[in-house]
């Protein structure tokens, strides 16, 4: 309900009050922290407080919103002011993916992807744009109806069970393999902190998600969002402005950066020329003709590979040989594959890794380069170029329209006052958003200028500190061999994941470690901001648009808010389960749910709010054949499944597009048989 004007601004005023002396009192924190680590404070005890004193300021916003009330859970009483809803929608927009992997991903991938990996600013233009579709097509109508979630809408345009209960499918389907995302960012943040396993490190993030979202749904998700974006903000802009600082003189990242891309090329053209990566790159390609070599008979090459390790390893024992190397040689022999399908796939990745590692800068694209391949070289150069541009352009499709079918961001805007409040805080969205989106480009550029001119070169027993850190945590964050025993770091000796690349700016850049702490926090907020709402939403679908709808009578708005919380807490057990297993980077199965919410909700959703003809037959078949079209599109790329189908290795592309970009498939899809279907199940009119 809302409030009456002279109420309304004295709410608000209480609210820029409260948030000013939150704000004050996070950097009074981070001064004391400096302070104290200045004079002596240990790092071991930096991170435990980071993590511990953010989860609990978040977990004490969670109890003081604590509510059974359904208009409160569900929407936050449809009260929230545009500029705090903007800022709560920032923040569970600025989940792991952007805050973690998207400079990580234009680090390894430049401006426009790579030949394997369409990304670079397609995810910068894919993202924003979404958000002008959201205003002009969806969120002003969603909020004018007044509905609790998104399935809501379809039942009440369309009519009937079946659209909401497809609806409600999609959402969890799309909202689940986002939220395991998150949750695996919270758990790599969390070990990072504090040094504990990965797995702990998954628990201890998602106590902190469910003190957020458990007692309070929305309203107690909407303040802690608020809570933690501004964390989030101070994380991201500190270290991109320090660097640019460092390298340029002006902490205006974002103006200054460009200066970087021409001395970043100029260093690509010397690490093309070197004699010692190109030695790099040839004992690379060994290693790939290796594998290739195995793959011809993996059964007979696993056998033989078993049987000279057991040799090895008996002949050290007989010679009394040291415990290191006996412990070293057992480790080589329980790692090999247990089975033929195992080993097909572990070569099979290894071959594909080696060979791009093969490649020139260790496989990955000049940064600044427009798109692979060359529009006038050769055949083969023409057809790259064609195939990189479309796969951008399908990314950035995707992307737009994946956030318009967001069932945790279209949610957002039923908390606004009124449907001028829902345009104003999508407004106010995009300001919060673009703040930190300008700068991740330049963090990316930054960064590697630092790699390349300050790590490349470096003796192995003369690395930093941190490098074994991330390497301990785990070798697919960061790995640094030396492949050609020159006993110096080579550019395509360095493998790093985009996933630590943002977490470890701060070292790379000689901050003080309380920056670092200030990071991870910040990453923290992130993933714990965009999962408590994906929760929310997962838990809606199945109690109020599933379970709830078969037998409404017999509960009360009460017993349903708290059902809701205990399927809450059922779902995040259950995503915490898969992300132990890191299914895939969280890049990876972010773009893979933007591409099912496409394909599943805006078709039937756009349609349903512009054409009247719109139908529930048509409705039906064309959720199903969006859905359907693009899982099908992206499962049939999963190479364990086809395996264990009994399927071949690979899966033919449709016209080289990738597989997160399964939408640019279903979306048409939907349209067509939304419109094919409607037009076949009218009524026709009596004259």
């Amino acid at each position: 309900m809302a409030l009456p004007p002279d109420d309304s601004r004295a709410y608000a005023r209480r609210l820029h009050l409260v948030f000013g002396a939150y704000a004050v009192g996070v950097v009074v924190f981070l001064l004391a922290l400096g302070w104290a680590e200045q004079s002596g404070l240990s790092r071991h005890w930096i991170g435990p407080i980071f993590l511990f004193g953010t989860v609990m300021v978040y977990a004490a916003i969670g109890v003081w919103g604590r509510t059974t009330d359904a208009d409160e859970y569900y929407v936050a009483g449809r009260r929230i002011p545009p500029i705090y809803n903007g800022m709560a929608t920032a923040a569970d927009w600025m989940s792991a993916a952007s805050f973690l992997s998207l400079a990580g991903a234009l680090y390894l991938q430049g401006f426009s992807g790579s030949e394997g990996q369409a990304g670079g600013l397609a995810y910068l233009l894919g993202w924003t744009g979404g958000f002008c579709l959201v205003a002009m097509l969806i969120a002003p109508t969603l909020r004018a109806m007044n509905l609790y979630t998104v399935p809501d809408f379809f039942q009440v345009r369309y009519g009937g069970r079946w659209p909401r209960r497809i609806a409600a499918v999609s959402a969890v389907l799309c909202s689940f393999t986002y939220l395991v995302a998150q949750i695996y960012g919270v758990g790599l943040i969390a070990s990072r902190l504090t040094g504990v396993q990965f797995e702990i490190g998954i628990m201890l993030g998602l106590g902190g998600v469910l003190l957020c979202s458990f007692l309070g749904g929305m309203r107690a998700i909407t303040w802690t969002q608020v809570a933690q974006y501004l964390v989030l903000l101070l994380a991201f802009l500190i270290p991109v402005s320090w660097l640019a600082y460092k390298q340029l003189g002006n902490p205006l990242a974002p103006l200054v950066y460009g200066t970087q891309i021409a001395k970043i090329g100029q260093m690509e053209d010397a690490l093309r020329a070197s004699p010692a990566e190109r030695q790099v790159a040839d004992i690379y390609r060994q290693r790939a003709q290796l594998h290739a070599e195995r793959l011809r008979d993996v059964e007979g090459a696993l056998a033989a590979e078993r049987a000279r390790l057991q040799r090895q390893l008996e002949e050290l024992r007989s010679r009394n040989a040291e415990v290191a190397e006996v412990m070293a040689a057992s480790r080589a022999l329980a790692a090999l594959p247990r089975d033929v399908a195992t080993a097909r796939e572990r070569w099979s990745r290894a071959l594909r890794e080696d060979t791009e590692r093969a490649r020139p800068l260790g496989g990955l694209p000049p940064h600044a380069r427009a798109f692979a391949g060359d529009p006038e070289g050769s055949p083969a150069e023409r057809a790259a170029f064609d195939d990189a541009r479309r796969n951008f352009l399908a990314l950035m499709f995707c992307l737009m329209v994946g956030t318009a079918g967001l069932p945790h961001l279209l949610t957002r805007f039923y908390t606004t006052p009124s449907v001028g409040a829902a345009r104003r805080s999508v407004a106010w969205s995009l300001f919060f958003i673009v703040l930190l989106y300008v700068s991740a480009p330049a963090l990316a550029v930054m960064v590697k200028f630092e790699v390349m001119q300050n790590l490349v070169g470096t003796r192995f027993d003369a690395l930093p500190g941190w490098v074994a850190q991330w390497t301990r945590l785990d070798a697919s964050l960061l790995a640094i061999e030396d492949v050609n025993g020159d006993g110096r770091v080579q550019f395509a000796e360095i493998r790093m994941g985009a996933d630590m690349i943002m977490l470890a700016t701060p070292e790379l850049g000689g901050l003080p470690y309380v920056v670092s702490g200030l990071v991870a926090a910040g990453g923290l907020a992130a993933a714990l901001s965009t999962a408590d709402g994906l929760l929310l939403t997962i838990s809606n679908a199945l109690v109020r648009d599933m379970v709830s709808q078969e037998r409404p009578s017999r509960r009360t708005p009460e017993q349903r808010v708290i059902l809701t919380k205990f399927a809450l807490l059922g779902v995040a057990l259950i995503a915490a389960a898969v992300a132990a297993a890191r299914p895939a980077e969280i890049l990876t199965l972010v773009t893979a749910s933007f591409s099912l919410a496409a394909s599943a909700f805006v078709p039937a959703m756009v349609l349903g709010i512009f054409w009247r003809g719109a139908t529930r037959h048509g409705a039906v078949a064309g959720m199903l054949a969006g859905l359907g079209v693009a899982l099908y599109y992206q499962l049939a790329h999963v190479a364990p499944l086809r395996g264990l189908l009994g399927l071949a290795a690979a899966a033919p592309s449709w016209w080289g597009i990738q597989p997160i970009s399964a939408g640019v498939f279903g979306v048409p899809a939907g349209v067509a048989v939304v419109w094919l279907a409607s037009l076949a199940s009218r009524k026709p009119q009596r004259g």
